[in-house]
């Protein structure tokens, strides 16, 4: 082999290794047909993911919440109808319906041209490139971002305060962000913070960490608050999801068994409500294939 061959050799090997770390092309996503999405990453390059099977659960089936679905159905219609709307947070207990009524308004609004877009948090940081893909997309945007708990020093923490408070970019309003919390701030809160909180007259001026902490949670123009269920709500969460798996009456068995499956879990939420009835029309199910 003379030395052209070993330097063309050579080159083929480390052209080889360079393109692995060339990011891949990735297909356009497909909008005409798709209602929801996700952003991907790949090495350093994102892009938006159709979702081929979206969660197409309907307003109705969400009990218990009447006046959180109001409230957040009434923002939806305007953003979609064009009109000014509100960034959403979502918070509180788990199991209440947060994510799953976002959903629901998706399915609601998609034939009026509501599409989402579900961002993790690890993503945040990617904001601005997302809206740059969209912003003259005709589609209304839901940014979709679930379960949101930061430490105050990571970037999505940073990314998300300057996406909502408004930059020398500011957000296409053809998007919306929509995010669910378990905390009401999204940022743990330590007894520390509040040792230098200062008494004036009659007035509380909270120290700057607790003003940073909240900072976030207060650029969200509409704030959403979910509760845990009393027993009555509940009860009436596992007739409807019963009534669903095709089990129209809840017995006084059926009633002490769905009892007995939230306190095993410590928890009376609609997430619960639903194992249980999903649990209990298996298991009848079951027994009358085998009767």
């Amino acid at each position: 082999m003379n030395d052209l061959d070993k330097l063309c050799e050579r080159a083929d090997r480390l052209l080889d290794h360079l393109e692995k770390f060339l990011p891949i092309k990735q297909p356009e996503p497909d909008w005409q047909t798709a209602i929801a999405f996700r952003w991907r990453r790949q090495g350093n390059a994102g892009y938006i993911q159709s979702i081929t099977h979206p969660h197409r659960i309907a307003l109705d089936a969400l009990c218990g919440i009447d006046d959180q679905k109001q409230r957040i159905d009434q923002n939806t219609q305007q953003f979609v109808q064009g009109f000014s709307a509100n960034n959403v947070l979502l918070t509180g207990a788990r199991g209440t319906g947060k994510s799953s009524l976002i959903k629901a308004l998706l399915n609601k609004y998609a034939g009026d041209g509501l599409r989402l877009i579900e961002v993790e948090k690890h993503h945040l940081v990617d904001l601005h490139d997302i809206v740059e893909r969209i912003y003259q997309r005709p589609e209304r945007f839901i940014l979709f971002c679930d379960d949101l708990s930061f430490e105050t020093d990571e970037p999505g923490y940073k990314a998300l305060k300057v996406v909502l408070d408004g930059s020398i970019a500011t957000v296409s309003d053809n998007v919306v962000i929509y995010a669910t919390s378990n905390r009401r701030h999204m940022v743990p809160e330590f007894m520390r913070d509040n040792l230098d909180t200062r008494h004036i007259g009659e007035e509380v001026h909270p120290s700057e960490a607790i003003e940073e902490k909240i900072s976030l949670s207060e650029r969200f123009g509409l704030w959403v608050s979910f509760y845990p269920f009393n027993q009555d709500q509940y009860l009436e969460i596992v007739r409807y999801w019963l009534a669903y798996f095709g089990i129209q009456e809840m017995t006084v068995l059926a009633r002490t068994e769905a009892l007995q499956w939230a306190i095993e879990r410590g928890s009376r939420s609609g997430r619960i409500a639903w194992q249980f009835a999903r649990d209990l029309a298996g298991r009848q199910q079951s027994a009358g294939d085998h009767s």
